[in-house]
C-alpha cells in the first residue's frame, strides 16, 4: 500500500504557480500554463495520479511570453501571453489565450488572436508527457522514469499508457484539427489579419482502458459540466454576508468560496458532499481534517457536516489489519485513489490516528442540536457506538482509561494526533517521546464524544444510557486533571509517554481541551496565561509550541509555527471559559494575518513574533486553499456572534461580542433545519430574522455542554461557551 510516513507536508510547488482544483481532481502549471518536466511538483492530476507530466505550447517554435494569470473560479484558470511572430519580429501582435478547466481530466481552449493588419501562417505545438505517477511519489520527489509507456498516436489523438502495480492507467490527448505525434500535437494555424484561431485540447484519463463518467468532450461545454453546477449552486446556497469591516467580509466571503471549491462527493452517494483536507496535495477524504473543518463551517451548511460523517461511517473499520491500521469501529485518518490504491472512494483507507474517531461522535452530537433529521441522526448512530467500542477495546490500549496510539508497523505514521509529523511530540528539553503516547487533545476528543453521547441519548428518550456515558465522562475528566496537570508548571502535560511520564512541553494542543471543556475551573485561568503569554501568543496567532522549548523553531511545521485552525480552536476555548477579551485579541490577530495573505489564510504560517516583520512570514510549503484554515474564520464569527441553535431545547443563542471596529454584521440566508434566517449583530446587539416556529432566541451565550448534563431543564450557568 501507499508509505504513510513521516512525510506529512505539502511538497514545494514552483513559485508563482497557478493551482485549479475540482474535487480529488487538480492541476499546478506555472503562470505561462506550461508543465514543464523541471517543475517538480507540477502536473494534473486524477485519483491521485499524475495524467500529465509534461504540457508544453510553442506557437512558430517559441515558447510564449506571459502577459496574465488569472483564476476566476477554483476549477478554472485563464492564462494570457504574447506568442512569437513567425518571423521573429519585435513586439508581436499574436495574442493567445489558453483558459483551463479541471474535473475528470483537463480540457484547455486555446485562442491564437492576430491583431496585425496582415494574414499569417502559424506552426502550433503542444509537448505532452504523462507518467501516471501516484501523488505520493510526485510530492516526495519519488517518481521513477522506469517504467515503460506505450506511446500511440493516430489521427488527432496521442494515447500514453503504463502499468503501474498491475493497474493499466493511460492519458488520451487528442483536438480538432489537429495531427498527433509520439511527441504530442501539432497544428497549422491560417490566421487572417484582425482575426482568430481556436481549439479545444482535451485531455481524458483513462483506468484499464476505460474513461471516467462525465469526461470532457468537444461536444460539451466545460461551465455546464455537473462539477461546475455544484460549485455555482453552493455559491447561490451559503450565506450572504456583508460587514461594514470590508477586510473581514472579504475573508469570510473567501473562505466559504474556498469551502465549496474543496468539497469532494462518492459517485455512489452524489448527493453527499464532503470535505478534503486542502489543495493541491490532500484534495482527498482526511478523517480529523474533514470532521473538523466541517464543524467549524457549520454556520456556511451543516450539510457540509453531515455528508463528512455519512461517507467517514461508510468507511468505518471492520475488521483488524496491521497494514492499514484498521480495527473495527476505526474511522479512517486517510482515503487515496491512486495507482497504488483502490478505485472507488473507499478503496485504500488508511486508519493510523487516534483523534478521529472520538471526534466523529462528538460532531455528530453537536449535528443533532443543529436540527439536522432525526432519521439521519438515528442511522448514524450506530456507528458511534461502534467508535465507543473502538476507544474501549482498541484505543485504551492497557486499560488506564486514556486512549494511546503506537502504530504496529513500519510504515505508519509515528504521531497519530492533528501534529502527526515525526518530531511532533516532544518534552521541554526537546526530547522526543516515545509511543504508546497519549495525547491531551485526544482525551478531551474522547470526553466530547461521552458528554455528546450522553446529550443524544438524553434526546431519544434513554436514560440508563444517558446516565451510563456522563458518568463515564465525570470519569475522564477527573483522570485527565489529575495525571495530566502539571502543578509546577500551571499547564497540561501535551500527552504522557510510554512509561506515562508526563510530556511537559507548553503547547496549543491544550487549548482544544478548554474548547470541549475537559479542563476544571481552577485550572482555566492558569491555563489561558500560558497561552496568551509572548512565548504562545505572536499578536497574529498561536504558536503550536511555546518559543522557551527546546525544540521550538517557528518555521518548522508542527513546534512553533502558527495554524489558523489550531488558533481558532483555541479562541473556542478562551471564549467557553468566559475569557472573552482574549478571545476577542486572539480572533483579530488572524483577520488582520489574513489580510497580509489576501484574504485567504494558509494551512499554517511561521511562527515568528508580530513586531519582527511588517507581517505573518508564509511557511513555504502550506496549502492553500486549505479546509482547516478557511473554516478558522468562520469559527472565529461564530464565537463573536456568539451562536448556537440547540434543536434539543428549542432554542437559538445569540449574544454578540463583536469588536467596536467590525461594524454591522449580516449574515443572510443561514441555514437553520430547513429554513433560512438572516443574523443581525452590532457590538453587543443582535437578532434573528425567519426564525422557525417552536424556537426561542435566547440573548446569552450557549450552557457548556458538560453544564447541561447536570441541568436538564435549562438555566443560566455561571460561564457558558460554544
Amino acid at each position: 500500500m501507499t508509505a504513510w510516513n513521516e512525510d506529512t507536508e505539502a511538497a514545494a510547488s514552483e513559485s508563482g504557480s497557478v493551482t485549479v482544483v475540482e474535487g480529488s481532481s487538480f492541476c499546478i502549471s506555472s503562470g505561462t500554463g506550461d508543465i514543464t518536466p523541471d517543475g517538480g511538483t507540477n502536473g494534473a492530476f486524477f485519483q491521485d495520479t499524475r495524467i500529465i507530466s509534461q504540457w508544453v505550447l510553442r506557437i512558430n517554435g517559441a515558447l510564449r511570453e506571459p502577459l496574465v494569470a488569472q483564476r476566476p473560479h477554483p476549477f478554472q484558470a485563464t492564462f494570457v501571453g504574447r506568442a512569437k511572430w513567425p518571423d521573429g519580429r519585435f513586439d508581436s501582435p499574436l495574442v493567445v489565450r489558453q483558459v483551463r478547466h479541471i474535473g475528470p481530466g483537463l480540457q484547455d481552449d486555446i485562442t491564437l488572436e492576430n491583431y496585425s493588419g496582415e494574414h499569417v501562417d502559424c506552426e502550433i505545438e503542444l509537448i505532452v508527457d504523462a507518467d501516471q505517477a501516484d501523488l505520493f511519489d510526485v510530492k516526495g520527489g519519488r517518481t521513477t522514469r522506469g517504467v515503460e509507456a506505450a506511446r500511440t498516436a493516430q489521427g488527432d489523438q496521442l494515447i500514453i499508457e503504463t502499468v503501474r502495480n498491475g493497474q493499466q492507467r493511460g492519458t488520451a490527448v487528442r483536438a480538432r484539427g489537429a495531427v498527433a505525434t509520439a511527441e504530442g500535437l501539432r497544428f497549422t494555424a491560417s490566421i487572417p489579419a484582425r482575426g482568430k484561431w481556436t481549439t479545444s485540447l482535451i485531455v481524458v484519463p483513462l483506468v484499464n482502458g476505460e474513461a471516467p463518467d462525465g469526461a470532457f468532450s468537444e461536444t460539451g461545454a466545460p461551465h455546464h459540466r455537473e462539477g461546475v453546477r455544484r460549485h455555482r449552486a453552493w455559491e447561490e446556497n451559503v450565506p450572504r454576508i456583508t460587514v461594514a469591516d470590508a477586510n473581514l467580509q472579504n475573508l469570510l466571503n473567501r473562505s466559504q468560496s474556498d469551502l465549496g471549491s474543496l468539497r469532494i462527493f462518492d459517485a455512489h452517494h452524489p448527493e453527499r458532499a464532503a470535505v478534503a483536507a486542502g489543495a493541491p496535495w490532500f484534495m482527498a477524504l482526511f478523517g480529523r481534517d474533514s470532521l473538523l473543518a466541517s464543524y467549524m463551517s457549520l454556520m456556511v451548511d451543516p450539510n457540509l457536516a453531515a455528508g463528512t460523517l455519512q461517507t467517514l461511517a461508510g468507511l468505518q473499520g471492520k475488521t483488524v489489519d496491521q497494514d492499514s491500521e484498521e480495527e473495527p469501529g476505526r474511522i479512517p485518518h486517510e482515503v487515496r485513489l491512486g495507482v497504488t490504491a483502490g478505485l472507488a472512494l473507499g478503496g485504500t483507507a488508511y486508519y493510523g490516528t487516534a483523534d478521529a474517531t472520538p471526534l466523529f461522535v462528538a460532531l455528530l452530537s453537536e449535528l443533532s442540536r443543529w436540527g439536522l433529521s432525526q432519521d439521519i441522526i438515528n442511522s448514524l448512530l450506530p456507528h458511534a457506538d461502534r467508535a465507543l467500542e473502538w476507544i474501549d477495546k482498541y484505543g485504551d490500549r492497557d486499560g488506564d482509561g486514556f486512549v494511546e496510539y503506537l502504530r504496529p508497523n513500519a510504515h505508519g505514521l509515528v504521531n497519530q494526533g492533528w501534529k502527526d509529523s515525526w518530531d511532533g511530540i516532544n518534552f521541554a528539553d526537546g526530547t522526543m517521546a516515545e509511543a504508546p503516547i497519549a495525547l491531551c487533545e485526544v482525551q478531551a476528543y474522547v470526553y466530547a464524544a461521552y458528554v455528546g453521547r450522553s446529550l443524544l441519548a438524553r434526546w431519544s428518550g434513554d436514560t440508563e444510557l444517558e446516565n451510563h456515558w456522563a458518568e463515564r465522562a465525570d470519569q475522564l475528566k477527573a483522570a485527565f486533571n489529575d495525571k495530566f496537570w502539571l502543578p509546577e508548571k500551571g499547564y497540561f502535560a501535551v500527552a504522557l509517554d510510554k512509561d506515562k511520564r508526563p510530556v511537559d512541553a507548553l503547547t496549543s494542543n491544550i487549548g482544544h481541551c478548554l474548547w470541549v471543556g475537559i479542563v476544571d475551573e481552577d485550572k482555566a485561568a492558569s491555563v489561558v496565561e500560558h497561552l496568551m503569554s509572548p512565548q504562545m501568543f505572536t499578536g497574529w496567532g498561536i504558536r503550536t509550541l511555546a518559543s522557551d522549548m527546546g525544540a521550538y523553531n517557528p518555521v518548522s511545521y508542527h513546534n512553533g509555527s502558527v495554524w489558523p485552525h489550531d488558533t481558532a480552536l483555541v479562541a473556542t476555548g478562551l471564549m467557553r471559559y468566559g475569557f472573552v477579551e482574549e478571545a476577542r485579541r486572539v480572533a483579530d490577530g488572524i483577520f488582520e494575518a489574513a489580510a497580509h495573505f489576501d484574504g485567504r489564510l494558509p494551512e499554517l504560517f511561521c511562527g515568528f513574533d508580530r513586531g519582527e516583520f511588517h507581517g505573518p512570514v508564509p511557511y513555504p510549503t502550506a496549502c492553500s486553499p486549505q479546509a482547516w484554515a478557511a473554516a478558522a474564520p468562520v469559527q472565529l464569527a461564530r464565537i463573536l456572534l456568539r451562536f448556537d441553535p440547540d434543536f434539543t431545547r428549542k432554542v437559538v443563542h445569540l449574544a454578540p461580542i463583536l469588536p467596536g471596529d467590525a461594524g454591522d454584521f449580516r449574515a443572510e440566508n443561514v441555514l437553520l433545519d430547513s429554513s433560512r434566517v438572516t443574523i443581525n449583530a452590532s457590538g453587543t446587539e443582535g437578532g434573528i430574522e425567519g426564525l422557525p416556529p417552536g424556537l426561542k432566541l435566547l440573548a446569552e451565550p450557549r450552557p457548556a455542554l458538560d453544564w447541561l448534563l447536570d441541568h436538564p431543564a435549562g438555566g443560566s450557568p455561571a460561564r457558558a461557551g460554544n
